[in-house]
């Protein structure tokens, strides 16, 4: 084997660990969403066991990014951004980035359904911003309980209890933009004039 080869499979292992680290993931989770056990998982971070397609896969859907960025491969200088929905809570989340950087945006869509869904608030770090794009939006913040229509928007601190949910039997599907940090987002309605 090349060293070539060789160094791009050494840098697989950190490359796992810091994205599961950034998405605050425990390998616990990980094995429940890719079928992959922690024993294995852990050896996979730590370079103990060398990657292989059959575990790849997995962990480039599990945390919606190309496979050539588990491995490090050179950038092809295509932007266009390859779409994976990821479902979750019978929620779809549409990472509209690539999940690199502090900062990250998804189009989520919550399907319509009879019953309305009972709020239980989370919080953690960081700072969110939301739009709604179709639908009614409930946002339980806190103590407040706010309802957002299409084209309304709403900024908040992550640490504060929030929940998101349909406000009507209807789906919504609303951007959201989150700072793991705390970063607060700027968000500009017309072009700076220079």
């Amino acid at each position: 084997m090349s060293n070539e080869t060789e160094d791009v499979l050494s840098g697989v292992g950190p490359r796992l660990k810091a994205l599961r680290l950034r998405r605050a993931l425990t390998l616990a989770d990980l094995a429940q969403t890719t079928g992959i056990s922690v024993s294995t998982l852990s050896r996979l971070e730590s370079g103990q066991r060398r990657p292989n397609l059959e575990l790849l896969l997995p962990l480039a859907r599990a945390h919606a990014v190309p496979l050539d960025e588990l491995v490090g491969a050179p950038a092809t200088g295509d932007p266009r951004i390859h779409l994976r929905p990821i479902k979750r809570h019978g929620q779809t989340y549409v990472p509209l980035g690539s999940g690199s950087g502090g900062l990250q945006a998804f189009k989520v869509v919550l399907p319509g359904g009879p019953a309305l869904p009972h709020p239980d608030p989370q919080v953690h770090e960081g700072y969110e911003w939301t739009y709604v794009l179709r639908g009614q939006l409930r946002l339980v913040l806190g103590e407040r309980d706010f309802i957002l229509a299409q084209g309304e928007a709403a900024e908040f601190d992550t640490r504060t209890p929030h929940w998101f949910g349909r406000a009507t039997t209807e789906s919504v599907e609303f951007l959201t933009l989150f700072g793991p940090q705390g970063e607060r987002m700027h968000v500009r309605a017309a072009p700076a004039k220079h």
